[in-house]
């Protein structure tokens, strides 16, 4: 008969032969990310894995994934996947994500998380607002990584953009008219160009005044976001190297704002809400 057990027994031995993993989905400034809370548990997480669970109509759905596995020295190590299944060293909405979980759960207004950008200490303020230091700029192009030798505040390609790394590559473009610029069209092409020995985000910049900016993205490995974290620290970084920004600079996306630090020497403070939409559980194959 259709629709008896007898017929399910196929979904039902896949799903046997895998296991579940429980999940928050959180989002900043509209940049999506899932959690997964592995501490003291075996990490499961492969390229086809995270592959499967950022896909927006079989999976879960996100901008990227960040896993909490142990760490001796913090009260997590961080590891990052973008929706396509590839790895990335830093992601600022998903470490201000974990943070805020992590202090509720020990109900401490500060916690410090590793990454592989190192010891990244991330504090909540009197709004309720979380903030990171994502730590120094890496502005050598060796560091970025660039194929070459080269000033990396203006890049030989047509616009001469900026270039920095915040763990992740970013390339800035500085321009009068963002409305007119076809992000899906540039961004792809930017993102593969051979300057970039690890490919690269690509961002759209332009200047409201000394202390606002209107930022749209294209994102290495996922397309166009709401937002980013790091692309919108690239970006002011960018922008101060440039002499466009003062050293706090409010960063407007398209899913909402939030606030950028520099003072061209330390490490880059990241600042604004994140929101929890959901949690559940995944059944993955493993």
């Amino acid at each position: 008969m259709s629709g008896s057990i007898v017929d399910n027994l196929p979904h039902i031995q896949e799903w046997a032969t895998g296991m579940t993993m429980q999940f928050v989905k959180m989002h900043a400034h509209g940049d999506d990310f899932v959690i997964l809370d592995m501490r003291g548990k075996a990490d499961p997480i492969t390229s086809e894995v995270a592959r499967s669970m950022g896909d927006r109509h079989r999976g879960i759905g996100f901008n990227q994934l960040a896993v909490m596995v142990d760490c001796d020295d913090a009260a997590a190590r961080l590891r990052f996947w973008n929706a396509d299944g590839s790895m990335l060293d830093t992601c600022g909405s998903a470490t201000r994500g974990v943070a805020d979980m992590l202090m509720r759960e020990i109900n401490k207004p500060t916690v410090v998380l590793r990454t592989n950008r190192g010891l990244l200490t991330c504090t909540r303020d009197a709004d309720q607002n979380v903030s990171v230091d994502m730590g120094k700029p890496l502005l050598n192009w060796q560091d970025i990584p660039l194929t070459g030798e080269m000033d990396t505040t203006a890049l030989p390609i047509s616009g001469n953009p900026t270039a920095c790394s915040m763990g992740n590559p970013h390339c800035t473009f500085f321009v009068e008219d963002l409305a007119s610029v076809d992000v899906a069209a540039i961004g792809p092409m930017i993102e593969a160009n051979p300057l970039f020995r690890n490919r690269t985000n690509v961002h759209f910049v332009q200047v409201i005044d000394r202390g606002r900016i209107r930022l749209r993205i294209w994102e290495r490995g996922g397309g166009i976001p709401l937002g980013s974290g790091s692309c919108c620290c690239g970006a002011v970084v960018g922008g101060i190297r440039r002499g466009l920004l003062d050293d706090t600079v409010e960063v407007q996306c398209d899913g909402g704002a939030v606030k950028v630090q520099w003072d061209g020497i330390g490490g880059v403070f990241l600042t604004g809400s994140v929101k929890t939409v959901f949690s559940g559980k995944i059944a993955i194959q493993v």
